[in-house]
């Protein structure tokens, strides 16, 4: 879609404006003291990695304590914590494989096979050296300590030679408040010392550090209140011990406003986004945090509602199965939040079911990779495996063209649509996606408390948002906003979870379903992704029972009964290499109870289908 001439003219302006302003309080005294901050804080952290390194050394050799290490560890995170904005905005690859990413075992590949990549870096560190048994890994922690100390050395000797942009700093700062609210609130980079609400206070001041030299140098109110924000941010965090700190009211009070600030600041100077993050978002929780169009072949320009429309008439219609018995909709229900409320769904074969439950498609379009076993890439190839499928569509694309190219009212509505006379398969999937990315659903309860569209949530769904992001450590793998596994705050990839699910809700023997490892992709066939499963949100999940990959939990009470107890290993079963702690999360009956509010009030009815 081409734009038109004024409202052309009209963003040239609005371009040329942003710049001057920002141009106005980025001058270059103030770039000169950015620079020197960042070699004073790279210094800083270069010598508490070097202390750490010694200490772990000591510590090896019996002349140092745990006590001694942990301090020194926390030292370390914190002088980390003070330019992680900065670092992870510039370097988030490198930062996720060397510096901080989580203590979990993954692979590369080599000649299309995987190998298995043992974690390192701050977040193992922090799980470590806070175990128990910490002295059983001391060898291991110096090592790691040693890595650290070298990786960062090639990470810090190109950052110190950086200037940075205005931009940059306030996108790095709103992706930072992204992070927080997902991440760090919840204790995920701290999975051994819970020191998460510290860390946020650093990052706070340090973020006020930077910016109050641009933000100064302009007496507009809204600079000041970014300010007010930091500021009043440290003192909730500070004033708070981990279970008992108020996350919903630091997100809806300091972060969300803080970020909404910063968004407008920026004068409509927005980056290329490095992912599904959408930069002209003004809360963390809107409809349009993400970017549909980064997890679909079909671009902004090419979608319509006119094409929209098209791929919702496909969606509910029956004929594109090889029976024309079977839609989309026989397994994705609106009225059941696109769910069917099987265990597993109905085969097109009679008698028959296919393997897995049907997932919810509210909000499916935000991921990297499709299915519970990820073995689909795109929306688009997603439909294929099922169009092919003998227990689903049963058909081939060939088929569906013939089909729709003998139907008049399809070869209209297609010409229509494309100015083409004759259907092929990219104008029939395109349109298929375009209905599926438009079920997008930021709009519950919740959202709307948290945007301060709503005065009142009730009592439970607050408290249970403040359990599941914290005691509960159920928003440590459902991130923060879109409570799944897509990973913030850049939210390009999916991530898998073992859990150990047994076999129904009730038995003491795990599900046979192998996950991940039997997706097919030969690169992934790895003994970690064995009973591994793609993390779905919770989002509208009072609408999607049953439960889990398999159905087996008919209510979510058999969910929380489940996690509560530390999953399949928790009750003793053996799990290889459950990524979910095996431990009890202590949850009484009424938190628990709290925690399904909360899950609740994520219920959107506002969508039309």
């Amino acid at each position: 879609m081409k734009m038109n001439f004024a409202a052309k003219r009209l963003w040239i302006l609005l371009t040329i404006v942003g710049a001057v302003l920002m141009f106005q309080f980025y001058n270059p005294s103030t770039a000169e003291k950015v620079k020197v901050l960042n070699a004073t804080l790279s210094q800083s952290f270069e010598e508490e990695i070097e202390s750490l390194r010694v200490v772990a050394e000591k510590a090896r050799e019996g002349e140092a304590s745990s006590e001694q290490l942990k301090s020194q560890l926390v030292r370390t995170r914190q002088s980390y914590k003070r330019l992680e904005f900065l670092l992870e905005y510039f370097y988030p690859e490198y930062v996720e494989e060397h510096i901080n990413g989580a203590p979990l075992l993954h692979i590369e590949t080599f000649d299309t096979n995987p190998m298995v990549i043992p974690p390192e870096g701050l977040q193992v560190l922090d799980e470590m050296i806070f175990a128990e048994d910490w002295n059983e890994n001391i060898k291991e922690i110096a090592l790691l300590s040693r890595q650290l100390q070298m990786q960062s050395g090639f990470l810090l000797a190109d950052f110190k030679s950086r200037t940075l942009k205005t931009e940059e700093l306030l996108n790095a700062a709103r992706l930072e408040i992204i992070r927080m609210v997902s991440m760090s609130i919840t204790g995920f980079d701290t999975p051994g010392s819970l020191n998460g609400l510290d860390e946020v206070s650093v990052s706070l001041k340090s973020m006020e550090t930077y910016l109050e030299p641009l933000l100064q140098a302009s007496d507009k109110p809204i600079h000041n209140e970014v300010l007010e924000l930091l500021n009043e941010g440290q003192k909730q965090v500070s004033n708070s011990t981990f279970d008992d700190f108020d996350r919903l009211t630091f997100i809806k009070e300091i972060a969300d406003p803080l970020y909404e600030k910063l968004t407008k600041i920026s004068n409509y100077a927005y980056p290329e986004s490095k992912g599904g993050w959408n930069p002209k978002s003004k809360s963390i929780f809107a409809n349009d945090v993400l970017d549909p169009y980064f997890y679909s072949q079909l671009s902004a320009e090419e979608d319509s509602d006119e094409l929209r429309n098209l791929g919702k008439k496909i969606f509910y219609d029956p004929l594109i199965s090889g029976n024309a018995q079977m839609s989309c909709a026989t397994c994705h229900n609106p009225t059941k939040a696109f769910t069917d409320g099987e265990k597993r769904s109905l085969s097109s074969v009679e008698g028959k079911t296919v393997e897995r439950n049907a997932p919810t498609l509210l909000n499916a379009v935000y991921a990297d990779r499709y299915f519970y076993d990820l073995r689909a890439f795109t929306l688009e190839q997603q439909a294929q495996h099922v169009i092919f499928n003998p227990d689903e569509f049963n058909t081939a694309n060939a088929e569906i063209l013939e089909k729709l190219n003998d139907d008049k009212e399809y070869k209209s509505v297609f010409k229509e649509t494309f100015g083409s006379k004759k259907i092929n398969e990219e104008q029939f999937a395109s349109a298929l996606a375009s209905y599926v990315l438009s079920l997008r659903s930021f709009n519950s309860p919740f959202d709307k408390y948290v945007r301060n569209e709503e005065a009142k949530l009730p009592d439970d769904a607050k408290r249970g948002f403040n359990l599941f992001m914290g005691k509960a450590a159920c928003g440590t793998c459902h991130f923060a906003p879109t409570f799944s596994g897509l990973v913030p705050p850049n939210f390009i990839k999916n991530e898998t979870e073992i859990l150990g699910i047994l076999a129904t809700a009730n038995d003491e023997e795990l599900d046979d379903d192998l996950g991940r490892i039997n997706n097919q992709i030969h690169s992934e066939k790895a003994w970690i992704y064995e009973r591994s499963f793609k993390t779905s949100t919770v989002r509208n999940v009072e609408l999607t029972a049953p439960y889990f990959h398999n159905g087996e939990f008919a209510e979510l009470q058999d969910v929380m009964d489940f996690y509560n107890n530390g999953g399949g290993a928790g009750i003793g079963l053996e799990v290889t290499n459950q990524t979910l702690a095996p431990d009890s999360l202590g949850l009484s009956q009424n938190e628990m109870n709290d925690i399904i509010a909360f899950m609740k009030s994520l219920t959107d009815t506002t969508l039309n289908y």
